[in-house]
């Protein structure tokens, strides 16, 4: 299994011949602008939340592969008018088994609402079970308790925001790893905007004094799971 970063929390799973993708968001990001969507053929994509800064691109790259939306039931009703028809809806604490693997929908603490304006449901994080691994995405989320819940998962990574300002920073993601139980994570929703941007030797000598496994994964860059 790989991950691919596009760029803020757009974050691709390759394995078996399956490519999951997560918060689509490249045309708006002046760090990511150059990436032709066009490309990006994912069979499922995975939204956390509807905040512009995750689903920006949705509707493009949904078309390339006719692909999956997996999101909160709520948010059904802003896809549909926009063409989205292929669309599994979750709730908080459900799973699934689909074709590639198990998901399941875990909570995560933040807001979310649609780039209209319009309701779209309750902000959530996942957990990957596919090809032998157990990957968490935690969406946009700050530090809570809930995700001690996940202790006992033998997770292999946890790709956790580190931000700041809107989400938890690197220290609270520190304690995240912690309460997760988790020592490889990967960091996203980072430097995309001033308020987010982030001292990355400083967040890279905090997590190695924690003895966790950071990493940084550079845009269009890939990261061996």
């Amino acid at each position: 299994m790989i991950a691919i970063n596009y760029g803020h929390s757009c974050i691709a799973l390759e394995f078996d011949n399956t490519k999951l993708l997560f918060d689509p968001f490249i045309t708006l990001n002046p760090l990511a602008k150059h990436i032709d969507i066009g490309q990006i053929k994912p069979d499922y994509i995975l939204l956390s939340h509807g905040h512009f800064d995750h689903v920006a691109d949705l509707v493009s790259i949904q078309k390339n592969k006719d692909a999956t939306v997996i999101c909160i039931a709520d948010m059904q009703a802003w896809l549909k008018p926009r063409g989205i028809s292929k669309v599994h809806t979750m709730n908080i604490g459900g799973s699934y088994p689909f074709d590639f693997g198990r998901v399941k929908m875990v909570y995560a603490l933040h807001s979310s609402s649609m780039p209209d304006g319009s309701y779209g449901g309750n902000p959530a994080g996942f957990v990957i079970y596919a090809a032998g691994k157990k990957i968490y995405f935690a969406g946009d989320t700050a530090l809570t308790m809930d995700m001690k819940l996940l202790a006992n998962e033998n997770l292999d990574w946890a790709f956790l925001p580190i931000g700041d300002n809107f989400t938890m920073g690197v220290d609270d993601a520190i304690k995240a790893a912690e309460f997760l139980n988790c020592k490889n994570i990967a960091g996203i929703h980072y430097n995309t905007f001033p308020h987010i941007c982030i001292d990355e030797k400083q967040a890279r000598d905090k997590f190695k004094d924690a003895k966790l496994n950071f990493q940084l994964i550079p845009i269009e860059g890939i990261l061996e799971l």
